[in-house]
């Protein structure tokens, strides 16, 4: 991760249109780090051992196998931060604890998300994994294998947007695996670098990765572990801490914003039971031993067996349509096809379906039909039974802002207010008012606009706007004049200083950093802050 410096230079890149990763102007990336949202609604998988890339990996889970990672984050998909300022060198650790019991253990899998956006070329990486016994800082290296694409394939990205699972096993076959001690912290930790980036700046400690890499992930949950993520920085003047340091040892305009999207599979070396496919009455297909599938109600289709050829059967069920048409289907086809499906098991022979009236956001009434189709709609059910002459009537409708219309509850609900049930109109429906800061001469409070107004020589700041002090000198942010923008911590000077300081409350979203006074926290106010701090004036 670059010095601020070089981030000003990768932030003006960006909204000149010039990074790797393209990204409008409206989200711009963190202070000290440049992170990028990408969304991979499907990303392929690449499989590979010490011995190469395989079809399917030869890793086969056992009841003893345990998985341990701390993101949130979807391995198969979903939406993730592709942290787009580490350049070559720079990698991710986690650190997982363990009961002293466990120990020694082995590695079986260790994987990570690697990503693209809107990249103009396809990139090639070279990547390593390494493995400790205890931390990244202050344990003992176990393992390190670094791709070469002769045995170990390179991470290969087609242009544009996409992502890749690169999977790490150990083939059970290996006579050398990858087996942990325990070094008295009952801790062991993985982690990946990046060995070669496919495009890799003249200087990285000055310029950010150009166009044409791939990146790994941090989610977008927000930082769950800080203490066991690491990252892995290189040597550069003024820059973000150099070599291993724990996510809460960096200051917070380097430190990514999210968990670090690895995760290790390990088994404890004296641990043999063997599971299997188990297709349970639901449908559903899980790996899990004779003994725990049995008591579960499930059926197992023995050892070493796997869901993808269970042939588990789905269950099915009574599914009832928006015009009272009921047939057996399973829960996923009846879903699909606007159904509401009534439960496993349930015949449609004896059953009524649960029809009543649908208030539609644009406040006509659809009756007759399912809660299910009434949802798809972005209706709201009237309940069984339901009929327009009860379901809808319309009410008074408190909107945020203090304002009342008069509608229905699902339009309600589409404005985001809140329906007076028992208030036919908003004559009676004194709705509650929102607060906002109130400046007068020296002094600031938050109350309503009708309060403020009242007030000899004051000025409402508008709802929901706070009386915060964040640069402590007395008065509040909103209520000041004259600020001058570069030199944003007021220390007199305009340095280094100012940047981290703006970006620190930037990242914060408080109301100080809308320095172009547009009333948003936004990418708008980097642009800003950036022009005036390089000019070195107000």
């Amino acid at each position: 991760m670059r010095r601020a410096v070089s981030r000003f230079l990768a932030v003006t890149a960006l909204f000149a249109g010039g990074s790797a990763f393209a990204q409008s102007t409206d989200q711009p990336p963190s202070p000290g780090r440049i992170e990028i949202p990408v969304d991979l609604t499907n990303i392929t998988t690449m499989r590979v051992t010490r011995g190469g890339l395989v079809q399917t990996s030869p890793y086969s889970p056992r009841a003893c196998s345990q998985v341990v990672t701390h993101t949130d984050a979807n391995f198969s998909g979903g939406t993730f931060n592709a942290q787009a300022g580490m350049v070559q060198g720079e990698g991710f650790a986690a650190t997982y604890t363990l009961a002293a019991s466990a120990f020694p253990i082995k590695l079986d899998l260790a994987e990570v998300i690697w990503a693209t956006s809107n990249a103009t070329v396809s990139t090639t990486t070279s990547w390593t994994v390494q493995v400790w016994s205890g931390t990244p800082a202050t344990g003992a290296l176990v393992a390190s294998e670094t791709s070469d694409d002769v045995v170990l394939p390179y991470v290969r990205l087609g242009a544009g947007t996409t992502g890749v699972n690169l999977q790490f096993s150990i083939d059970p076959g290996d006579p050398d695996q990858i087996i942990i001690n325990d070094d008295g912290t009952h801790k062991f930790s993985v982690g990946f670098i990046i060995a070669h980036h496919n495009a890799q700046p003249p200087d990285p400690c000055t310029t950010a990765p150009s166009c044409c890499n791939a990146f790994m992930c941090t989610d977008t949950s927000g930082l769950a572990q800080p203490s066991a993520n690491w990252l892995y920085a290189i040597n550069c003047p003024f820059g973000c801490s150099a070599g291993w340091k724990q996510f809460n040892q960096i200051l917070s305009f380097c430190r990514p914003t999210g968990d670090v999207i690895v995760r290790a599979t390990w088994s404890s070396v004296t641990c043999q039971p063997g599971v299997g496919a188990c297709c349970y009455p639901d449908g559903r297909c899980e790996p899990a031993t004779n003994e725990n599938c049995v008591s579960a109600g499930g059926t197992w289709r023995g050892e070493f067996t796997d869901c993808s050829t269970a042939n588990c059967p789905a269950p099915t069920g009574a599914c009832c349509f928006g015009n009272g048409f009921c047939t057996v289907l399973s829960p996923a086809t009846c879903t699909g096809a606007g159904g509401t499906y009534l439960g496993n098991g349930v015949q449609c022979v004896g059953t009524t379906c649960p029809l009543g009236a649908c208030c539609l956001p644009n406040g006509s009434c659809a009756p007759g039909i399912t809660e299910a189709a009434c949802t798809q709609q972005g209706g709201l059910f009237g309940g069984v039974g339901s009929t327009c002459d009860t379901a809808c009537p319309a009410r008074a409708c408190c909107l945020p802002n203090g304002s009342c219309v008069t509608a229905t509850h699902a339009q309600c609900n589409s404005l985001g207010g809140t329906w007076q049930a028992n208030i036919t109109n908003c004559a009676n429906a004194n709705c509650p008012q929102p607060n906002g800061a109130c400046c007068t001469p020296g002094f600031c409070f938050v109350t309503t606009q009708a309060i403020c107004n009242g007030v000899p020589q004051s000025g409402w700041k508008g709802p929901f706007t706070t009386c915060d002090d964040n640069n402590n000198n007395g008065t509040a942010d909103i209520c000041e004049g004259g600020r001058c923008v570069a030199d944003y911590n007021e220390d007199g000077g305009i340095d280094g200083s100012d940047v981290e300081a703006f970006f620190v409350s930037w990242a914060a979203g408080q109301s100080l950093a809308d320095v172009n006074e547009d009333g948003g926290v936004d990418g708008g106010d980097v642009e800003y802050f950036f022009i005036r701090w390089e000019a070195g004036s107000c």
